[in-house]
């Protein structure tokens, strides 16, 4: 029904090689394929980065709050608009989640400015989010952390390639969470990667993965440990062996695919720069370079959003929202959430447009001269 739907993953006869691959193999829980995955997604980091394969982002996120001990009783802030995930493991864990507003209708993160106006005695970490693939200004939030003696974990769940002054997102903090999800800029359906430069803290992921085990089914298999302790308690947070021969093609492709996405939101940028009734953010950001991971634009109070979006699949185009106003939620309407007016006003306002580094130039045009039609009609 789509002319142009909202993302395609980025595949082709290598992912199913891969896949082939590890059948024929017979082994399929995490093993040999799933450290190479690692220790290249390490690579790609930069030096003295370790990483730890899980079953998703979520799994990194909840994971990084039991190493570093956050439980109830204690605050953590987080981005006042990112995914649920965020407010998810917090309440999780018993902790309280604190909000941060964005920075501006032009710049969605969060800032220090903004995290700083949450910080109570009780805070112990800051969960920050490279939202749509720019990186968040790490400087000042990393120096705001370490006078404060706060926890910084950056869910890079957008942001898999990105830098920030040249350093990779996902470095900066205690901990870096990514997600592979289907719609991700590397996705092998469902999975995620924990980044740490301690080993100690990666040692602890390490345990959390997988039931507090200290010799996994590959090292008894391959006859280097005949049996294995359990040094603390944890959980089943793996990977596998198929999902991982997927994350090796798809690191493969990531630096080309994210400059064609480049590539496709200047093309945007350049088509809509003079539609009235439509702004578009993160473009005075300096600093970075962005993973481009969705092209999210603001509309104007006036625009009835849900006849918008529903004029643009008339015509073809597929569009999405992230993301709703956390107390717009049946879970978080009584528990206490701070109030958030830009996060909030950007909430109603947004909408997400397709892109994804299959996406030719001329689907481009075709959405933004939908955009134009649609926008120009009275909605």
């Amino acid at each position: 029904m789509w002319k142009v739907e909202l993302f395609a993953p980025n595949y082709d006869n290598r992912e199913g090689e891969a896949v082939a691959e590890v059948i024929e193999s017979r082994w399929l829980t995490m093993g040999e394929r799933t450290k190479k995955f690692e220790h290249n997604f390490a690579e790609m980091l930069g030096e003295e980065v370790h990483c730890t394969a899980l079953s998703s982002a979520t799994a990194a996120l909840h994971i990084s709050l039991l190493s570093l001990d956050i439980k109830e009783g204690d605050e953590v802030i987080i981005p006042a608009l990112t995914f649920v995930a965020d407010i998810n493991v917090v309440r999780m864990v018993g902790a309280t989640p604190v909000l941060a507003d964005c920075t501006s209708l032009d710049d969605w993160n969060i800032s220090a400015k903004s995290i700083e106006k949450q910080i109570t005695q009780k805070t112990k970490a800051v969960i920050i989010v490279h939202f749509a693939g720019y990186p968040c200004q790490m400087d000042e939030i990393v120096k705001l952390c370490k006078e404060r003696d706060i926890k910084l974990i950056e869910d890079v769940a957008h942001a898999p390639g990105a830098t920030y002054k040249g350093q990779a997102c996902g470095t900066f903090g205690e901990y870096g969470c990514f997600s592979f999800f289907t719609n991700k800029n590397l996705s092998v359906g469902e999975g995620g990667m924990i980044s740490s430069k301690s080993k100690e803290l990666d040692q602890q992921a390490q345990y959390y993965r997988s039931h507090g085990m200290t010799a996994l089914t590959l090292e008894r298999h391959k006859g280097r440990a005949i049996t294995y302790d359990i040094t603390q308690s944890g959980l089943n947070y793996r990977i596998d062996e198929i999902r991982s021969s997927l994350g090796l093609v798809q690191l493969d492709k990531l630096n080309d695919a994210n400059a064609q996405r480049k590539l496709l939101v200047e093309r945007y940028i350049e088509n809509l720069k003079e539609i009235p009734n439509i702004t578009i953010p993160f473009l005075e950001l300096t600093n970075i370079e962005s993973a481009y991971h969705i092209f999210p634009i603001l509309l104007d109070k006036e625009i009835d959003r849900v006849a918008f979006i529903g004029k643009l699949k008339a015509e073809g185009i597929q569009s999405s929202v992230h993301y709703p106003a956390f107390k717009d939620f049946t879970a978080f309407k009584d528990i206490g959430l701070n109030t958030v007016p830009i996060a909030e006003d950007i909430a109603l306002r947004e909408l997400t447009l397709p892109l994804y580094p299959t996406m030719s130039f001329d689907e481009v045009d075709l959405v933004s001269n939908s955009l134009k039609k649609v926008t120009t009609s009275k909605v």
